[in-house]
């Protein structure tokens, strides 16, 4: 048996990278358990990663940003394939998984491949192919993500009828696809596809795509998502799916509808990855949907056994996971220094065009009774907009009527998130509308938009005092 690890992490995505590698910065003793032979965990090599690389080369091939420029026509390569946009997947997750194995490598993390389940508090089982080994540690730190959720209505099957981790594994681009679930993942893709020519239906059973953003935005998204032919079957749910003899799919609905394609993604939520894990042997338990409840520290019920990342549930952010496996990894140690504030996390959606925001939306602050007014800002009124051809993005800043501090910064257009940032800074330091107003940006550039956007504000408020 090795000698007593300070910290043993399950899982090396976001959380438990992270997580390792704060511990080790600490100067503890720091193993970390990863089921594949790569690291990274879902986000590297199945989730975030591949997804955003692939949008990436969904929009230059199929040259989106520049149909308003140069014609509705134009277009990189001719017959994109899926063989192409997996080209460029490969190449970068390679490239990740190398940045991270060298990070853990340089921090003298020692990597344990196997899959990993609990004995006692204190002892951690790990399998491989080479048999089973017993490892003890003072505190665990379980990162192990999620998985797609399945349904016995719909018989994944690998080639037309799929989850969001086997996109990539499609012979062919569909001309034809039904999406199953209009969450990040659903309507992430559905963007994607759409963008490459497929005739794409969305069915969700709410009533509007992504409830916990900022309706405004959520409707612009809509409007986008019709004008590039999807079709959106929203207060619908399927029934079942069935695989036709000349290889088409078929959702049946609840409202007695059909809708057929060429392929079918189901995109309804994920669970997460505890079936493995015996938590039962440590007095941990996990909800239906495989998320293990923790307190503002990240501990679960046992004060050695912390849990970070997507397993334990909203918000599903890489970043954010990020920022819960260093908070986790703190905590085991004592440390209270480090600090940090939800209300302040940013949220990127990387739909087409991209949607970012921070702080509070128009509904809830009309719930919480909250005096706000809101400032505008389009791309086609800025000229860095019209330069590079996206003239229907928008910025929202929302703001109090009173004092004018930022509650809110909602944008949807390319580069919202990375735009973002800018409120997400002047948010944390307590700034005022009027900081916006005084401050110059470089020009041409989209930073402009919180200028026009904090004049559109003031104005509006301006009238009634």
């Amino acid at each position: 048996m090795s000698s007593v690890y300070d910290l043993i992490v399950i899982g090396s995505g976001p959380a438990g990278t992270r997580a390792a590698i704060y511990a080790s910065k600490l100067g503890k003793k720091v193993a970390l358990v990863e089921m594949r032979e790569m690291v990274g965990g879902a986000c590297i090599n199945t989730g975030t990663i591949p997804s955003k690389t692939m949008r990436e080369a969904v929009l230059h091939l199929s040259g989106y940003n520049y149909k308003s420029i140069y014609g509705m026509n134009y277009r990189v390569k001719e017959r994109i394939t899926m063989a192409d946009l997996a080209f460029r997947v490969q190449h970068v997750i390679k490239t990740e998984v190398d940045v991270t194995a060298a990070q853990l490598s340089r921090n003298n993390i020692e990597t344990l491949i196997g899959v990993a389940s609990f004995e006692d508090t204190s002892h951690l089982k790990v399998t491989n192919s080479h048999g089973s080994s017993i490892y003890e540690a003072k505190n665990f730190l379980i990162a192990t993500g999620t998985k797609p959720a399945s349904s016995p209505k719909v018989p994944i099957n690998g080639h037309s009828i799929i989850n969001s981790d086997q996109v990539l594994e499609m012979v062919d681009l569909p001309k034809t696809l039904i999406v199953v679930g209009a969450g990040v993942i659903g309507v992430e893709y559905t963007c994607m596809f759409s963008a490459l020519g497929v005739r794409v239906t969305l069915i969700e059973r709410r009533p509007r795509l992504l409830e916990f953003a900022d309706q405004e935005i959520v409707e612009a998204l809509s409007y986008h998502l019709r004008d590039t032919r999807v079709t959106m079957r929203l207060n619908e749910e399927v029934q079942s799916v069935e695989e036709m003899p000349d290889g088409t799919v078929v959702a049946n609905l609840e409202s007695k509808k059909k809708v057929q394609g060429d392929a079918l993604l189901y995109a309804v939520g994920r669970q997460g990855n505890v079936d493995e894990l015996n938590l039962a042997a440590v007095g941990v338990e996990a909800d239906s949907r495989g998320r293990i409840p923790v307190d503002k520290d990240f501990r679960t019920k046992v004060p050695t056994i912390f849990a970070g990342g997507d397993v334990i549930g909203f918000p599903s952010l890489a970043s954010v996971s990020m920022e819960q496996g260093r908070i986790a990894a703190a905590r085991a140690f004592g440390d209270e220094q480090v600090l940090s504030n939800p209300s302040l996390y940013p949220y990127g959606i990387y739909t087409i065009p991209e949607i970012s925001f921070i702080g509070k939306t128009e509904e809830q602050l009309t719930e919480e009774d909250v005096p706000y007014e809101v400032g505008v800002a389009y791309y086609r009124e800025i000229a860095r907009g019209q330069i590079r051809g996206d003239t229907t993005g928008r910025l929202k800043i929302i703001f109090h009527r009173m004092d004018h501090s930022i509650l809110g910064v909602h944008i949807i257009g390319e580069g919202a998130s990375e735009l973002l940032h800018i409120g997400q800074a002047v948010m944390a330091l307590g700034g005022k509308l009027e900081y916006f107003v005084d401050t110059v940006f470089n020009y041409p550039t989209l930073a402009e938009c919180y200028k026009v956007a904090a004049f559109n504000g003031l104005n509006r408020v301006s009238k009634f005092e």
